[in-house]
Formats: C-alpha cells, structure tokens, sequence
C-alpha cells in the first residue's frame, strides 16, 4: 500500500512539476489604441506577441475581443511578413466605453487587458502599452500546484522510510 502511495505521489508531482516549470507565458504588444475610432470605423492594428517578452512566437492564433455591457465580439487576428506580429481589423458597431483583451492563442491562452477606451470621443486615450497590464511571469497558480505535488511526493518518501525503519526486521 505504502508503495502505491508513493508511486500516486511521484506521479503526480511529475506531471505538475513541468507543467509549472515550462515557462508558458507571452506578451502582447499593441501598436495603437482604439482612441478616436469612429462606431462603424475600422479600427486595424498590429499585435506583437512574445514568449518571455523577449522571443517572437510564430503559428499562434491570438484573438482580440471588445466587449460592453453583455454584447462581446471577438475577431481572429492573421499572421504578418514580420515574425511575431498578427494584424487585425476591428469594428466596434456603437459609440461608448468599451474593454478590449487580447488572447495570445499561446499555451495558457492568458487574456491580456487593456485600458478602457471611449469609442466616438475625439483621441484622448494614453498610447498603447507594449505589454499588457497583466504579464506578470509565470503563473503562479500551476507554480504552487507543483510545489505542493512536490511537497507532497517528499513528506510520503520520508513516512515510509521512516516507517520501514522502524519495522522489526525478519531474521
């Protein structure tokens, strides 16, 4: 039984560890706003997407959604000449505040926020970001599952060397 124990724990921490560990973080730059976009007006800019904020990542599908209210519209962005860059085309269909995101189509799939813009206001909005607000690193929530797995495989490997040393051994 002891054995079965260890080989769940092992198994688990070998499956969360990488997973943790492998780095499945990018960035997305933009090169304009949407400030002073008219409703109904064409609204084309170019995404950069880095791996590490540093490496231009090729043969990903990063998406840009705006959004007000309940109404949310999401259009796919195609790959440019330029390694990493993705150009895209969006129409937001009435004036009014709204939220923009971007999805990086990478591993994790992070949305990347941005301020809010007013759409039919003249352009007063500060200039585009070259990274998201939220490209913090690594995410932390499958670093802390690993470290636990981890935690977890080792506390059971030090019971049950424990336990069998203390087991009367058979002469």
């Amino acid at each position: 039984m002891h054995r079965l124990l260890i080989a769940v724990a092992l198994a688990a921490s070998l499956v969360a560890a990488p997973s943790a560990f492998a780095g499945g973080w990018a960035t997305v730059g933009l090169d304009s706003t949407p400030a002073g976009v008219e409703p109904g007006q064409p609204w084309n800019v170019n995404l950069t997407v880095l791996q590490h904020g540093r490496t231009p990542l090729e043969d990903v599908q990063p998406t840009l959604t705006i959004r007000q209210g309940g109404s949310e519209q999401t259009f796919a962005a195609r790959a440019t000449d330029k390694p990493g860059v993705y150009a895209v085309s969006v129409t937001f269909p009435r004036g009014g505040e709204w939220m923009y995101e971007v999805n990086d189509g990478f591993i994790t799939g992070q949305p990347h926020t941005f301020p809010a813009v007013r759409i039919g206001d003249p352009a007063s909005a500060p200039a585009a970001s070259t990274t998201a607000a939220d490209d913090s690193g690594p995410n932390w929530t499958y670093l802390g599952l690993g470290a636990l797995a981890f935690l977890l495989a080792a506390l059971i490997l030090v019971g049950a060397r424990l336990r069998h040393r203390h087991e009367p051994q058979a002469a």
